[in-house]
């Protein structure tokens, strides 16, 4: 395997403008049942990491299915300035020829992230084990986000922050090492991006690297680890959690992928369907890894009409086609625990809560307010103006349901998730629910309107 080059120093950079383009409100009403069968997007976390190790693998990684939104688009180019050839050759069809761990370039040029959160923090764990520097930045929104908590692990495995705006966010500039340190990391909340980062900065390490999660997060990059050629082994630890041990410089080989559906765009059709009456959909080829599938397992219980068939082994992954129908759905408590393997989905499962009869609890949502926005908040704004009673308590959201009435405009501070959540709250609510903006939809599911009017949508 080729070793790493010796690194040399940036020159400190004008700031990129991460400006925004210009808003786009969108409504919906409310429409007649939903019916069809639709593929959502390729899952988006699945697609950022099939970018960064295609870039890691040496060889030609061919990957189908691939989400083709802006994050993953600024990942594939973030590929391209770390040395990688990245060609589309169709819809979903790409390939990356990589040359291989430890061969990475030196970025001449910023590494613009847009909106893209996974995509930034995952490639900041792919740098700080390189001996490179690079300058991270991106958009407003992602401007906001902290990084800090990614930033802490990997100066212990040797990377040194020598740029970054206050309080540890972009824009950042980090120096990578050519000699990771091997490291036993306890994580300090369930979070994949974490755990991502501190295994792909190990990779280049000549020893062992171990992640302890007290709680289980969403195991994409262990399955990709072992998918291409690396020795990973994962184990249970305590009563909720998971003990990661990779071993460091393996020959990771090019393999081909097959993104299956991603489960947090599924959920908006499927909501959707629950809460229109008349309405039956099936969205095929959704994965159903079990540290994904929170969201199904509390609409079940809800009393959601959802059936799992065809089940199957799509890339590693298991993957089912989801059928929903109109249901009469009843308040429930959420636990905790269950947070890591639905936190994308308290958006639409709060517009499910509000046309359930009864109260639904949802509880510990703390990594809600370090998201693509104060998703807390923004969930809360948006239910109260459309008239749903509901109220925040510690970190927990209390939803009341009932007929919603709409009628509201929603503020969605640039989140993809409060946009799509309440596009489908106007479906069935008895006055059109109004988004401020709807541009930002483009960063996971860039498909959304036309497969949600496909199905009998209605939006102006």
């Amino acid at each position: 395997m080729r070793r790493p080059r010796a690194a040399r120093r940036l020159p400190r950079a004008c700031i990129l403008d991460a400006s925004h383009a210009p808003a786009a409100p969108l409504s919906a009403s409310a429409s007649g049942p939903l019916t069809g069968r639709v593929r959502p997007p390729g899952d988006k976390s699945v697609s950022h990491r099939c970018m960064i190790f295609g870039l890691l693998a040496l060889g030609e990684t061919t990957i189908e299915g691939l989400l083709e939104g802006e994050d993953v688009l600024r990942t594939a180019q973030a590929a391209r300035q770390l040395g990688a050839k990245v060609t589309r050759h169709a819809p979903g069809s790409w390939s990356v020829w990589g040359a291989g761990l430890g061969s990475l370039l030196q970025p001449t040029e910023t590494l613009d992230f847009g909106n893209a959160g996974t995509g930034s923090r995952l490639m900041m764990g792919v740098i700080a084990g390189h001996p490179i520097v690079a300058r991270f930045d991106g958009d407003a929104s992602l401007r906001k986000r902290p990084m800090k908590r990614i930033l802490d692990p990997l100066a212990l495995q040797g990377a040194q922050v020598l740029e970054q705006a206050e309080g540890g966010r972009l824009p950042l500039v980090l120096q990578g090492s050519a000699e990771p340190l091997p490291v036993e990391y306890r994580t300090p909340v369930a979070s994949a991006q974490i755990k991502s980062a501190v295994l792909l900065c190990g990779l280049n390490s000549p020893g062992r690297t171990v992640v302890i999660e007290a709680e289980a997060s969403r195991d994409h990059t262990e399955k990709m680890l072992a998918h291409f050629g690396a020795k990973v082994k994962s184990e249970p630890y305590g009563a909720h959690g998971r003990k990661i041990t990779l071993e460091g410089r393996p020959e990771l080989v090019a393999r081909p992928v097959r993104v299956p559906a991603d489960p947090s765009s599924a959920a908006f059709p499927l909501v959707a369907a629950l809460i229109t009456p008349g309405s039956d959909i099936v969205v095929e080829g959704v994965m159903t890894n079990p540290l994904r599938s929170g969201l199904l397992t509390t609409l079940q219980e809800m009393g959601a009409d959802i059936t799992l068939d065809n089940r199957r082994d799509e890339g590693g992954e298991d993957v089912a086609d989801v059928r929903a129908r109109f249901s009469s759905l009843t308040g429930v408590d959420v636990p905790a625990e269950r947070a890591p393997s639905m936190i994308d989905e308290y958006p639409i499962l709060a517009v499910a809560a509000a046309f359930a009869t009864g109260q639904t609890r949802m509880r510990g949502l703390s990594e809600l307010r370090v998201k693509e926005s104060d998703r807390l908040a923004a969930i809360a704004a948006g239910l109260t103006v459309n008239g749903v009673d509901c109220e925040i308590v510690g970190d927990d959201l209390i939803v009341r349901g009932g007929p919603v009435r709409g009628g509201g405009t929603v503020e969605t501070h640039l989140d993809h998730r409060i946009a799509m959540s309440f596009l489908v709250m106007g479906l069935a609510a008895q006055q059109a629910v109004t988004v401020d903006d709807e541009t930002m939809i483009a960063t996971s599911f860039p498909t959304f309107r036309a497969l949600m009017e496909g199905l009998g949508a209605r939006f102006s």
